[in-house]
């Protein structure tokens, strides 16, 4: 490394990749002196290259904007390019490239990791071939990536898989409580996460799996809390059923956070609940919304209404489970909202 032969010195370049400095010309020699910015090496070096399923649901689009922000390469798997296209517009999210189903092959070639999060929502009335779609759209989106990461040759095969199934796995119980070594339970529910989860068990050995058991997503933009705010507003707000259901929770940000850790740490694999430490009677947590929200809470939503809108999907909200965090404490993970008190107010105020 060559450097001027006077003290003074001139900036030539910002830094960047490089840094540039020289001398002002004159009747000294000019020399470059050029220093690397070990930062920018590091930060390459960390750079990875995801392709995500479901990227335009609600924890799906966060997700993506979180990647996106931070300067990793974004592959969105979608089966309709023009409405992912909609959420994801060129001019806001330069560089993303927007996959249809027959291009997916392509896209997860070469990627560091891919994220699955596709499945039609479970908040509807259920019917026979609803109830069908609700586990046929997960079986099948997890197969497909399966079968496509475990075709790809060794050089180019991704080396983690995060892929989303869900707190119902454990079906549902006003006194248990249940961790990641807890078994599942028998209702329809725990049936589509086991199918679900074993699926994404057939990836091929060497590539890292975190399997997400994904509980109740609060955010201001969708899920849980896009219905029950407007009930609320028109002083129609209340417990659901009983109230006594345990509601296993997690923001937003946090959820994106642990698939993001799940993704970038390699202590992250197996199965891992995302909930946040401290559950909460659902009694008690529409008391925080309402007060949140200068609404009360205190009229009940019956039974026998919800299931008329619901039906047999009444269950998502009128039973519950009490789901502990145990394996993402473990790991050290760091919860943003510890208390859905908290939570709350983030996303309302």
């Amino acid at each position: 490394m060559e450097v001027c032969r006077a003290t003074a010195f001139s900036w030539t370049h910002t830094i960047s990749t490089s840094l540039q400095v020289s001398l002002p010309p004159s009747k000294w020699e000019t020399k470059r002196l050029t220093v690397w910015c070990a930062s920018d090496q590091t930060q390459k070096a960390n750079q990875m290259t995801v392709s995500v399923t479901g990227a335009t649901g609600f924890v799906g689009r966060r997700l993506v904007q979180r990647l996106h922000a931070d300067n990793h390469s974004v592959h969105v798997l979608t089966r309709s390019k023009s409405k992912a296209e909609l959420i994801f517009p060129v001019k806001d999210f330069p560089g993303i490239i927007i996959a249809e189903e027959s291009e997916w092959k392509d896209s997860i070639r070469g990627s560091t990791g891919v994220v699955n999060l596709a499945g039609t929502p479970i908040s509807t009335r259920w019917s026979s071939e609803i109830k069908k779609e609700i586990k046929q759209s997960r079986i099948r989106v997890t197969s497909k990536v399966i079968d496509l990461i475990n075709d790809l040759p060794d050089a180019v095969r991704p080396t983690v898989l995060v892929s989303a199934t869900a707190v119902g796995y454990y079906g549902t119980s006003e006194t248990q409580v249940f961790d990641e070594q807890s078994p599942s339970g028998n209702d329809y529910l725990a049936e589509v996460c086991r199918e679900w989860e074993g699926t994404a068990l057939k990836v091929n050995k060497d590539v890292r799996l975190a399997l997400i058991r994904i509980g109740v997503v609060l955010g201001k933009d969708g899920g849980a809390l896009a219905k029950m705010i407007p009930l609320f507003m028109v002083f129609a707000g209340g417990p659901v059923g009983s109230g006594k259901q345990w509601f296993s929770w997690i923001h937003l940000d946090d959820i994106v956070n642990l698939i993001y850790e799940a993704l970038s740490n390699p202590s992250y694999k197996g199965v891992i609940n995302g909930t946040a430490p401290n559950p909460v009677r659902f009694a008690e947590m529409c008391q925080h919304l309402g007060n949140v929200l200068g609404r009360p809470s205190w009229l009940p939503v019956p039974d026998f209404a919800l299931k008329a809108v619901l039906g047999e999907g009444a269950s998502v909200v009128l039973d519950g489970q009490r789901v502990l965090p145990l394996k993402a404490k473990e790991l050290g993970f760091s919860f943003k909202y510890s208390y859905v008190k908290d939570a709350l107010k983030s996303i309302i105020t």
